[in-house]
């Protein structure tokens, strides 16, 4: 469990409940930064899933065994405070989602839930191991220390300890890598095979599963100096004439393919130590963690809810004055574009509130 650090001494802490009570448990509570670093270090079990809604997430009571989490990873705090992991820890954008289907509306009164079927930490872990684990034991009496703990709250009367008071507008909702110097700011984005590859006349057309379309050209600028990185790695899509005019990807931009290794080794030589990666779409992220499993996630652009207000059409001309907008027609230009204007609106935008 990643605990928010306004969650650690909560009175009504589920997730240390949970982790006193279960043997097979850890959490990890901090700021979001310190958070992510040792998020970056822990070493995940195969087939490790996160326990988060999204639209790609699979309910839990509606899969079969086979496709279970080997591990759950379960952010815990409020619905805003989980949404700042999110965006704080880029590795968990890389990791499946699972959700829960409820029935019934939580059991914890004393703290109101964004929507009727929101659960608390503990009911949701509980609810969790009853599909996957259904065998651990105690589960029933962990629910009723639980209901236990509200109802001797409930006696004693209300607890002044957050007031759900509205937070002040106009301070953008930026990671900190993205608010101060943008030097080791480094923006990529990747094309990848079509889920259908054609073969040669002589073969069927075979279809391919959308997991196991892989990166097949990546592109990169650091904008605060200019420097660009491209590299076409070894696909048979290269050959999908029609998929080639949709990508708008020149001859000449991919006339020269690197294999997989080769890309791993040509990309981490222009990487500096202190460089952050930062990719508009988490699709982009889950791609280049397929070649480079053990590296820092980058952060996700689109897990960032800033008011549109705050951006600009011309705030990287007023951040990088260096960077050209435009140097191929390629879609992978036009998108890396897209991404740099965003790094640049958010910037300026928390800039503006300072």
């Amino acid at each position: 469990m990643l605990q928010h650090r306004r969650e650690r001494f909560h009175p009504f802490n589920t997730a240390r409940i949970v982790n006193q009570a279960l043997q097979q448990s850890r959490l990890l509570v901090g700021h979001n930064q310190d958070l992510s670093e040792r998020f970056d270090q822990l070493r995940l079990e195969p087939g490790t899933g996160l326990l988060f809604p999204g639209d790609d997430a699979k309910v839990l009571t509606e899969i079969p065994e086979p496709e279970f989490p080997k591990q759950l990873i379960v952010p815990d705090g409020t619905w805003h405070h989980v949404k700042t992991l999110m965006r704080d820890i880029p590795r968990l954008q890389t990791l499946p989602r699972f959700c829960l289907a409820p029935t019934n509306p939580s059991r914890y009164r004393i703290r109101r839930e964004p929507h009727a079927h929101g659960l608390s930490t503990l009911e949701a872990v509980v609810a969790a191991l009853r599909s996957i684990e259904p065998e651990t034991l105690n589960l029933d009496q962990l629910l009723a220390t639980f209901d236990r703990m509200i109802d001797s709250q409930i006696k004693q009367g209300t607890t002044n300890w957050r007031k759900n008071q509205r937070r002040r507008r106009g301070i953008p909702n930026v990671p900190r890598a993205l608010t101060g110097g943008l030097e080791n700011i480094v923006v990529g984005y990747g094309e990848q095979e079509p889920g259908n590859l054609f073969h040669s006349e002589s073969e069927s057309t075979v279809q391919q599963p959308p997991s196991q379309a892989q990166l097949m050209y990546w592109t990169a600028i650091r904008p605060a100096s200019g420097e660009r990185f491209h590299c076409a790695i070894e696909s048979p899509a290269f050959q999908n004439e029609a998929f080639m005019q949709r990508l708008r990807l020149s001859p000449e931009e991919v006339c020269e393919r690197s294999s997989r290794d080769g890309f791993a080794k040509r990309w981490s030589a222009f990487l500096r130590p202190s460089d952050r990666l930062v990719v508009l779409h988490p699709s982009t992220a889950t791609l280049l963690h397929q070649l480079q499993p053990n590296t820092k996630p980058p952060l996700i652009l689109k897990a960032i809810n800033v008011p549109t207000g705050s951006t600009t059409n011309t705030a990287s001309s007023k951040c990088f004055p260096i960077h050209t907008r435009k140097t191929s027609n390629s879609r992978a230009e036009e998108r890396l574009n897209i991404a740099v204007e965003r790094v640049a609106s958010l910037n300026l935008a928390f800039r503006k509130t300072q």
